[in-house]
């Protein structure tokens, strides 16, 4: 027997749903096709609404989905034309197919539900699903399981796009994150909730460096965003890198470089709408976004393919204005709630680190970690070169004593750099600068400390310990100048 409670609010949510009109279906023909653009006349609809287009142009036949049917997002419009951007292939499409907007999302009402309120602005928002049925799952940027583990159980269909966090309601940077690479712990020690950049070349071990982070980093759960790189990295970063174990806490979506263009940007807003869910739930979330130059690509190819104007290098301004509104999602949440740890790989074409991409993605990051090629080639990995690469929250995570050890080491590093010329042509007389003996005495050491397997972890107290033993003979030297200058 059911409590008449329920059956009031069951019959109130179904009274609501059918007191609500129900519009008339509105559709367009499919008018032009050139090159990436659909162009539609005679649909009324705002930018980054979803529509169907059914390959079949009788207007007599029922407007249902079919596997032939595609979906496109209305991208822009000029008059009555609206401009659409398909999310899949487009073989089959002619002029006059029937293009639909999709109706506003509904939910069905359960015996039980309070009246749930229809949104006016909500119509076509695309909606995909989130929760903790995504863990150890692989996914493509619509939420269809690519794993071939059967369909999702435990998430819920919400909108894509989420609100952004109020800047003063974020909670600061101030905890350190254990990231289980010793270089990057002992030398640019990352904050809880910040966004770093990755900038490297090709095969110079970023994806190495990526699955290291992914196992050895303290998060409760990892988002990894595969967006335009090759399909057979996918299966390979799951098997080989990120491994049984950690997937088990793990997301991974996947938008290789075959897909649309406009898939692989909902597939990186996916992967940061996936994070958002975790880290509003009170969980610590590592993002891993390989790469974000992919998707500045893809949204330059949508932009282009539209009539926007190119501008720096053939990037239009559209591509630097989304950068940081996808960015901007990641990142602490208010205060004593989850976080989202970022790290964004940036390809640096020809190893150029003023490419607009890589110049545009440091401003707006809160950090960069610069993978060298020539110590790459020099069998030194991860290859990070320590004197190009920054964390801006650093000396807000750690105490006096490691951003100390830290300074010394990086001056220390950087006078043997200069000197190295001048050391391997055997020109440099020793004794002629006290630092320079000092940088070369520790350089064994210090290149030592920066390299590390990839199956071995370095805590962060390890790491910190291990950078204090290097710096000993400089540190015993600094105290014996200072009795020195006092007597």
């Amino acid at each position: 027997m059911l409590e008449p409670s329920a059956w009031e609010r069951f019959l109130a949510a179904a009274r609501q749903a059918a007191q609500q009109p129900t519009p008339l279906e509105i559709s367009g023909r499919l008018t032009r096709l050139a090159g990436l653009v659909l162009e539609a006349q005679g649909i009324r609809t705002p930018v980054g609404s979803q529509c169907i287009i059914d390959p079949n142009p009788d207007p007599l036949a029922p407007p249902s989905a079919t596997e032939s049917s595609v979906l496109a997002e209305v991208v822009g419009f000029s008059g009555d034309r609206a401009f659409l951007m398909p999310a899949s292939e487009v073989m089959g499409l002619a002029a006059g197919a029937r293009v639909r907007p999709l109706p506003p999302y509904r939910p069905r009402p359960r015996l039980g539900d309070a009246p749930q309120p229809i949104v006016p602005n909500d119509r076509g928002v695309l909606r995909l699903p989130l929760g903790d049925g995504l863990l150890g799952r692989v996914v493509d940027a619509h939420g269809h399981p690519l794993d071939h583990g059967g369909p999702l159980h435990g998430v819920q269909v919400q909108p894509l796009e989420r609100p952004p966090i109020n800047a003063m309601n974020r909670a600061p940077v101030r905890q350190p994150l254990d990231t289980g690479v010793r270089a990057i712990n002992a030398l640019l020690t990352v904050g809880r909730g910040q966004r770093l950049g990755l900038f490297a070349g090709s095969g110079v071990g970023k994806s190495i460096l990526l699955g290291m982070m992914a196992r050895y980093t303290q998060a409760d759960v990892i988002v990894v965003g595969l967006i335009g790189e090759r399909g057979r990295e996918v299966k390979e970063f799951i098997e080989d890198i990120l491994g049984p174990r950690d997937r088990e806490r793990a997301v991974v979506v996947a938008a290789p470089a075959d897909a649309p263009p406009l898939v692989r940007l909902q597939g990186a807003h996916y992967a940061t709408a996936i994070a958002e869910r975790f880290r509003d739930d009170g969980r610590h979330v590592l993002l891993l976004m390989d790469s974000l130059t992919r998707y500045a690509m893809a949204q330059r190819e949508i932009a282009l393919a539209i009539g926007e104007p190119p501008a720096t290098k053939g990037y239009p301004p559209s591509a630097f204005a989304r950068l940081p509104q996808l960015v901007e999602r990641s990142g602490n949440g208010p205060e004593g709630g989850g976080s989202i740890t970022a790290f964004y790989t940036v390809l640096s074409e020809g190893d150029d680190q003023q490419d607009p991409v890589a110049d545009a993605a440091r401003a707006i990051l809160d950090g960069h970690i610069v993978l060298s090629r020539a110590l790459a080639e020099s069998g030194i990995y991860p290859a990070i070169d320590i004197e190009a690469s920054a964390s801006r929250v650093m000396h807000n995570v750690v105490d006096e004593t490691h951003w100390a050890l830290a300074r010394r080491f990086r001056q220390l590093y950087s006078r043997y750099q200069k000197s190295r010329d001048l050391i391997q042509l055997g020109a440099y007389v020793p004794g002629s600068d006290a630092e320079t003996d000092l940088a070369i005495q520790l350089q064994p050491a210090m290149q030592e400390l920066l390299m590390q397997d990839m199956r071995e972890c370095a805590t962060l107290d390890a790491s910190v310990q291990r950078l204090a033993e290097v710096l000993q003979p400089a540190t015993a030297r600094s105290g014996r100048d200072a009795k020195g200058g006092r007597a």
